[in-house]
């Protein structure tokens, strides 16, 4: 399979497999709102998908969906005086619990959020404004009237798409692969906004396709790691702010470097395998590392992998951050943070306390933790101990290890929220000696 073939692939590997029931349930709610304020029954009329999904740059996994419930004009007077926006919110909401009342049904502070089993829909009721914006309530400070332009923004994906031969969606979707495998915790509009900014730089790509995907995925982590750092960007379109939650630029530094290494594999048996290290598991994996999947060998003793996969188990939608650190000790004593010597390239000794735990985190509660210890070199291959176990947190977020044989190990967790998870990190525990592994 060539090239542009895999990345072909890899783009209907990630593409939405359950959007009967993401539309079953966007008609659901829109019935209900539109029997409440203007008694029909129409699943379709007064309401307009946003986010990524409306974009048409979300991929599997996708559980944040957004859509605008048009009000109609003559009920602005019902709530344009102090506390409308709270009032607003509530009749929305409850129109949705009388039609479904089993439903999980609440009214945050710009919106109403309708949660089901693998993903939710954040509804905002909105009033149309004559210039096509719309006018949404924010109960926060005793509530005020803001505007919203998603039309221009979704125009604007439309018009350049189709400018750009079809690479801006796809490309948008190969970023959030990568945001997802990495835990960069980036929104959905700042991953398209980017995307927009990168191939609006360019015209490498105006006539290029899914051959060029190498150079094109390049060339844009190069342009990412290279953004000074800011607050907000300007999102495609509406030119509304779009907030940057935490600095992206080091992981497209490394991204940018681990696709200089899947080029140059290029024709390997180890092409894919690179790759995958940029996107993660939706990316095709070599014909070799299939046939050897049961079981990992290093040339002379083999052991059988027990790793198990993140995503095997839950959906994919990274939208917030966490970080773990390690703290060494010995003998009941303090040594060092695990950080501070991987800043020196320095390795750990054997038989020390690993005290893994998370440093900081902005995923909201409540969520779930879940841990993967995974062994990896000669000696952990020789004792048959590769691990990689999916491991519930205690409730502590945190985990204690201890530094047994030689090799690159990982320990990574996850942030599981309704089902999905929303942020995950991972951290490299190099421990010195011969032979290889962790216990």
């Amino acid at each position: 399979m060539g090239l542009g073939e895999t990345f072909s692939e890899f783009l209907s590997n990630v593409q939405i497999d359950n959007a009967e029931t993401i539309s079953l349930r966007y008609g659901e709610i829109t019935a209900a709102l539109n029997k409440k304020f203007r008694d029909t029954e129409s699943k379709t009329d007064n309401r307009l998908q946003v986010g990524s999904y409306g974009r048409g740059t979300a991929i599997r996994g996708v559980s944040d969906l957004d859509m605008l419930y048009i009000m109609p004009d003559t009920s602005w007077d019902d709530y344009k005086e102090e506390g409308g926006q709270s009032k607003l919110l509530t009749a929305a909401s409850n129109a949705i619990k009388d039609r479904y009342p089993k439903t999980d049904i609440r009214v945050d502070r710009l919106v109403v959020s309708v949660l089901y089993e693998s993903f939710h829909v954040e509804v905002q009721p909105v009033f149309k404004e004559k210039d096509g914006s719309f006018k949404y309530p924010d109960t926060y400070g005793g509530g005020s009237w803001k505007n919203t332009k998603p039309r221009d923004e979704i125009d604007a994906m439309s018009q350049v798409d189709e400018r750009k031969n079809g690479n801006l969606r796809r490309l948008a979707k190969m970023a959030r692969a990568w945001k997802n495998k990495h835990g960069v915790g980036m929104g959905g509009l700042l991953i398209d906004t980017l995307a927009h900014n990168f191939l609006e730089s360019t015209e490498a790509y105006d006539d290029k396709s899914f051959l060029y995907y190498d150079w094109m995925s390049r060339d844009f982590f190069a342009y990412l790691a290279e953004l000074p750092d800011q607050a907000f960007f300007l999102a495609l379109g509406s030119k509304q702010q779009v907030k940057v939650k935490k600095k992206f630029q080091k992981k497209a530094k490394k991204a940018h470097e681990l696709c200089l290494k899947a080029i140059e594999a290029e024709g390997k048996s180890t092409q894919n395998a690179k790759w995958r290290k940029v996107y993660g598991r939706g990316f095709p994996a070599d014909a070799a590392d299939l046939k050897k999947s049961a079981l990992v060998m290093d040339g002379v003793h083999r052991a059988t992998n027990t790793e198990q996969f993140f995503e095997d188990r839950f959906p994919y939608d990274v939208r917030y951050n966490i970080e773990l650190e390690c703290e060494v000790s010995q003998n009941g004593f303090r040594e060092f943070l695990l950080t501070e010597r991987l800043a020196k390239r320095l390795r750990l000794q054997r038989k020390r306390s690993l005290r893994f735990f998370v440093k900081w985190h902005d995923v909201p509660e409540p969520f779930k933790l879940y841990w993967k210890v995974l062994n990896r070199g000669t000696e952990a291959i020789r004792r048959d101990n590769i691990r990689g176990q999916i491991l519930e947190d205690a409730g502590h977020l945190e985990r204690t290890e201890s530094s047994i044989f030689y090799g690159d190990h990982i320990v990574e967790c996850v942030a599981v929220k309704n089902g999905v998870v929303v942020a995950t990190d991972r951290i490299r525990v190099p421990i010195e000696g011969e032979g290889g592994g962790q216990e």
